[in-house]
């Protein structure tokens, strides 16, 4: 007689877990000793020679990282910041000690000065003036708007890339305002979400999280 042996049912295998992904996230670097506001009335060239100072500018003495941003900064946190030193040096305080990745892709957007003869204005108002001609296209030489939106997209594809890849890390960023801005679009279309939005003021900050 022939014995029949009928096939053992065995439990389908379980995917394997993805690999937790770390929250990214990007802060306004802190008060600069050159500030717009304590500038002097000034024409175009002596506010294109301002605003270059301004690219040099390191932390006002006595800044330091608020506590309700340190709060967010876990041990392990992967920490990156731009080449400028007012980033740089924000980036130390966050890290506390760490090694810091300064990269110029993080650099802020330029403003370059509108040649609009020799009437003088603030900083604060110079600044208003040359984004809004810089986004609509005007460059004076400096990097276009077109060229700072591809700078956004690759900096948002590093910055996703690392947090994939760090195991459950917190990637963060010090940054600058304008340019922190430009990388929101970018990484809601990459899939994650801004689940706190701290502003743009210095010291501010904004998490982003994996939909």
């Amino acid at each position: 007689m022939d014995v029949v042996v009928k096939p053992v049912d065995r439990p389908a295998e379980r995917p394997a877990r993805a690999a937790p992904t770390g929250r990214i996230i990007v802060v306004r670097h802190g008060r600069p000793q050159v500030i717009p506001k304590e500038g002097p009335p000034m024409g175009w060239k002596d506010y294109k020679a301002w605003w270059a100072k301004y690219e040099l500018s390191s932390l006002k003495e006595g800044q330091r990282c608020p506590e309700a941003l340190l709060s967010q900064i876990n041990d392990d946190a992967i920490i990156m910041s731009s080449a400028r030193q007012r980033a740089i040096e924000t980036a130390g305080q966050l890290g506390r000690g760490r090694d810091v990745k300064h990269d110029p892709m993080f650099n802020e957007a330029p403003l370059p000065a509108p040649k609009l003869g020799i009437f003088p204005m603030r900083p604060k108002n110079w600044n208003k003036i040359a984004r809004l001609l810089w986004m609509l296209g005007h460059s004076g030489g400096e990097e276009h708007v077109s060229e700072a939106k591809r700078r956004a997209a690759k900096a948002a594809e590093v910055l996703v890339k690392t947090a994939e890849e760090s195991g459950g890390c917190d990637v963060v960023l010090a940054a600058h305002g304008w340019f922190n801005r430009m990388l929101r679009p970018q990484l809601k279309k990459r899939g994650w979400v801004n689940v706190h939005d701290g502003g743009d003021k210095y010291w501010s900050f904004r998490i982003y999280q994996k939909r």
